[in-house]
């Protein structure tokens, strides 16, 4: 067996998840504690410092699999949630929908950031040149990833808070019921369906459609935007 390829890999992958993951969660909390909600600054959320923020299977194992099993195109994982009491917010419905939108506001950020460095690859050469470009190719299509991901409107993805809080009361209130049984949603569309879809012969990989495709759509105009396409 490499271990010294599997160690590259690994490093090319697991590096840019633990920073994506870091800055999404850090922004959360950076944001809920300027609007008025200082619970996760108290809880040393607010901080660049990942073993801060990772879970060792939902940050670390679980996504990694997925991605060497997908070659990079699937990619599901969590990290602790940042504590926030909405009720301390200035204006808890208005920022309720900030503050779930900073984390994947977050990655879009980190995504272009990442893009604009790829220009920087031509000062290295060799096996420096070879770990750092894979660094940050990979890094633009996790975050991206994280990004559409997140924005689903499921609770208790920030898509689905934000949902929650733009929404009329009507709609609003349905949908937050959902949270108790959004992570088994996600977990079935993922998982469960594509299975049975492989056993009907029928694509039913929609984990596929609303995420991966979207997100390769954006990787297009990221790269269009900062010049390498």
């Amino acid at each position: 067996m490499d271990w010294q390829g599997m160690a590259l890999t690994a490093s090319v992958w697991v590096l840019p998840v633990l920073i994506a993951v870091t800055f999404h969660e850090a922004a959360h909390g950076w944001v809920a504690w300027r609007l008025g909600d200082d619970t996760a600054y108290r809880m040393g959320r607010v901080t660049f410092n990942p073993f801060r923020h990772i879970d060792p299977f939902g940050t670390i194992l679980l996504p990694a699999l997925l991605l060497f099993a997908s070659g990079g195109r699937i990619m599901f994982g969590f990290a602790k949630p940042v504590p926030v009491d909405f009720r301390a917010l200035r204006q808890p419905r208005r920022d309720m929908v900030i503050v779930a939108a900073a984390g994947p506001g977050s990655n879009l950020i980190l995504a272009i950031l990442s893009a604009v460095l790829m220009h920087g690859l031509t000062f290295l050469s060799g096996d420096v040149y070879q770990w750092v470009g894979y660094n940050l190719v990979n890094s633009v299509r996790i975050n991206l990833l994280l990004c559409v991901f997140n924005m689903l409107p499921l609770p208790p993805l920030d898509g689905g808070r934000v949902a929650v809080g733009i929404l009329p009361a009507s709609l609003a209130r349905p949908l937050a019921r959902l949270e108790r049984a959004g992570f088994l949603i996600i977990l079935a569309a993922i998982f469960i369906l594509p299975w049975i879809g492989a056993k009907l012969g029928v694509d039913l990989n929609v984990f596929w459609w609303l995420v991966g495709v979207p997100t390769e759509y954006l990787m297009e105009i990221v790269f269009t935007m900062t010049g390498h396409l």
